[in-house]
């Protein structure tokens, strides 16, 4: 994706006051060297009172132009708090032991003991997927069993970085758990668990 701030653009129509624009965009054509290098990192500048825009590509991009919506979004950036990440994920289950069976037994994950899991009004457990969690929990389900997308990227899903797709795709197979590939050719699957929660895991490099 192209940075925010196109390189063109002159100091002086650069606002410099406690609020910043960010401009609304959309992907309009194709660019070449994305298609052919399959990566690409570019920086658009940092500063305004620590905001940087960096944006990334991965393979299986390949529209990079983009188109400045007419209407700026104001945001105002005194309201950085310091996010640095995704710290767990609150997955609702109906019947924990059926889920643990699922997460650990299939998925391979592993449960933290360092959670508790007796201080809260229902049951659970915490389950480590990298350096963070799915919190599992044993809580009336409000969204329907029946009715959603077979593929779970249509759906409110969660995103797990794997590294091999092809060794997944196997253990979902020996286990008789459907599930679907990417729809734009990129490695990812996506399956659901025993109560139709989206699942996807995507291939990253390292």
């Amino acid at each position: 994706m192209a940075s925010l701030l196109s390189p063109s653009t002159p100091p002086s129509a650069i606002n410099l006051k406690r609020k910043v624009n960010l401009l609304n965009f959309s992907s309009i054509s194709t660019n070449s060297s994305l298609k052919k290098s399959g990566k690409i990192e570019r920086v658009g500048g940092c500063g305004y009172h620590g905001i940087c825009f960096t944006t990334r590509a991965k393979g299986g991009v390949e529209q990079d132009v983009l188109e400045k919506s007419k209407e700026p979004i104001e945001i105002d950036v005194e309201n950085d708090y310091g996010a640095v990440g995704v710290h767990h994920v609150g997955v609702l289950c109906e019947n924990l032991e059926r889920s643990l069976h699922f997460y650990l037994n299939i998925l391979g994950l592993q449960i933290n003991e360092a959670r508790p899991h007796d201080k809260l009004p229902y049951r659970g457990a915490w389950l480590w997927v990298g350096a963070e969690m799915i919190h599992l929990m044993e809580l009336p389900n409000p969204d329907p069993l029946s009715g959603r997308p077979e593929h779970g990227g249509r759906d409110r899903h969660t995103c797990i970085g794997i590294r091999d797709v092809s060794k997944l795709k196997a253990i979902l197979d020996k286990a008789g758990i459907p599930y679907t590939l990417s729809k734009s050719g990129r490695p990812a699957i996506f399956t659901r668990d025993p109560d139709a929660n989206a699942l996807e895991f995507t291939q990253v490099d390292g």
